[in-house]
């Protein structure tokens, strides 16, 4: 059929199609400043590393740079360039990468998909937190069943997965079956002109181990994804006899390859469709699947849903969902912005030549200094205000909070290239270091996602 007999499939191809919005162009230049002084702060680490007997301590900091800023940063920006920008039947990490291949399909609402998938002994895995990835970091140490550990995020159709299932294997958070899925674009066929509602990535877990491509410590999978994918599909055939399984056979051409972790895998290239659309759910449940679905806040698309609740509650529930890269900088720019306070004042006080300033000098320059010293004060509370507003889920305070911590990081540069600052073992480089790191976290894609979504608590 042609397109004009598709409107939403056209509508969405021709989406696909237009210039980035500018919210996406800021991001991606604040994430361009924070690669760059990612790299030039690692130079400075290892070249203070090779000087102090502490080398070995300062490995640290020069592995979780590289890891986890420049190297995710660096396939991110050459992947935009070589990977292809249309479904070919694999997932993307979110730096970029080539992820796990895509080997199951659903047709059926997600109210359905969540009933079969919860019957079968799925449970779907909590979102990215900084409590989640505390969680699952004491259950791997301890080796204490977290059954609802959250999963790394891959993309499809240029998202993240809408909602993801995990099965522990004998309460060992190291090893279990899990899989994700992506609601599909309104009107969107395969590749052949099929129709599926969902699409599904199946692997297996097998252990925890570093990543080849970027170093970071992952989960490793087990090389045959095949047999994932059918141990998923059999699964939910005996949790309803309602369930089919219709199967596109050689949907790809069968092929091994590494995943975004480095991890061999081999398929067949068949795609299994599960059918879930005769399934029955409770009245209430039966609603059509969508982008949406999962992990919505139900309040928050009523408008008059807790209008009476407090300030503090409000910011307090948006910032126990909030991802773990926007709770990160948050901490960080409020311990930047207390040490700034700290050091203004405390340091002013305990400094002779200041005591002696404000004894013997003029009152005129007392005032100055006192001014001096009040407006510092003043702009590290306002960026404590800033702060509250971006854990608050608001989207200027965000860009706002950006800025001024790339402000933060070329002034460390331009003092350290004009001989006014010393970077070595100091508050001096730990500061750059830290206001770097914030401001990578906060122009990842979890925290734009997270920023701008429509159903805000608050609006600044």
């Amino acid at each position: 059929m042609s397109d004009a007999e598709h409107p939403s499939r056209r509508r969405w191809a021709l989406q696909m199609q237009q210039p980035l919005p500018s919210s996406t162009v800021f991001d991606r230049i604040a994430f361009l400043v924070g690669t760059v002084a990612a790299v030039w702060l690692a130079a400075i680490i290892s070249i203070e590393g090779v000087r102090s007997p502490w080398a070995l301590l300062l490995f640290i900091p020069v592995w979780a740079i590289m890891a986890y800023l420049v190297l995710p940063r660096l396939h991110r920006l050459l992947s935009d360039l070589y990977v292809p920008d249309y479904f070919f039947g694999r997932t993307r990490t979110g730096d970029g990468l080539l992820g796990d291949p895509v080997n199951l399909g659903v047709d059926g609402t997600a109210a359905q998909l969540d009933d079969v998938m919860t019957r079968a002994g799925w449970h779907r895995a909590d979102e990215i937190t900084a409590a989640s990835t505390w969680g699952i970091i004491v259950s791997t140490l301890t080796r204490r069943s977290y059954a609802t550990a959250p999963v790394s995020p891959l993309m499809l159709f240029g998202r993240r997965h809408d909602v993801a299932y995990q099965q522990e294997v004998a309460g060992n958070p190291k090893q279990r079956h899990h899989v994700r899925f992506w609601h599909c674009p309104p009107g969107w066929l395969l590749p052949g002109g099929a129709k599926a509602d969902w699409l599904g990535a199946g692997t297996y877990d097998t252990d925890v181990g570093l990543s080849l491509f970027t170093l970071q410590v992952t989960h490793r999978i087990d090389e045959n994804t095949d047999v994932e994918r059918d141990f998923v599909v059999q699964s939910a055939r005996e949790a309803d006899p309602a369930v089919r399984v219709r199967d596109l056979r050689d949907f790809t051409t069968g092929y091994h390859s590494r995943n975004g972790g480095g991890d061999r895998f081999i398929t067949d290239g068949h795609l299994p469709i599960i059918d879930v659309t005769g399934v029955r759910t409770a009245p209430h449940e039966e609603t059509e699947g969508s982008d949406d679905e999962f992990g919505a806040d139900p309040a928050a698309d009523r408008p008059g849903e807790g209008h009476g609740e407090s300030l503090r509650a409000t910011a307090e529930r948006s910032m126990r969902r909030a991802p773990l890269s926007t709770f990160f900088a948050a901490c960080v720019a409020v311990l930047g912005a207390l040490s700034d306070i700290l050091g203004l004042t405390l340091g002013a006080a305990a400094d002779p030549g200041v005591q002696s300033v404000f004894v013997s000098a003029p009152p005129e320059v007392v005032a100055v200094m006192l001014g001096v010293l009040g407006f510092g004060v003043l702009i590290a509370v306002a960026q404590l205000v800033v702060v509250w507003f971006v854990l608050r889920r608001g989207r200027r305070s965000r860009a706002i909070l950006m800025v001024l911590l790339t402000i933060g990081v070329l002034s460390t540069a331009i003092d350290y290239l004009d001989g006014t600052a010393t970077l070595g073992l100091n508050g001096t480089l730990l500061s750059a270091s830290l206001q770097c790191l914030a401001l990578l976290a906060l122009s990842s894609e979890s925290a734009g996602a997270w920023a701008r979504r429509r159903s805000q608590p608050a609006r600044d």
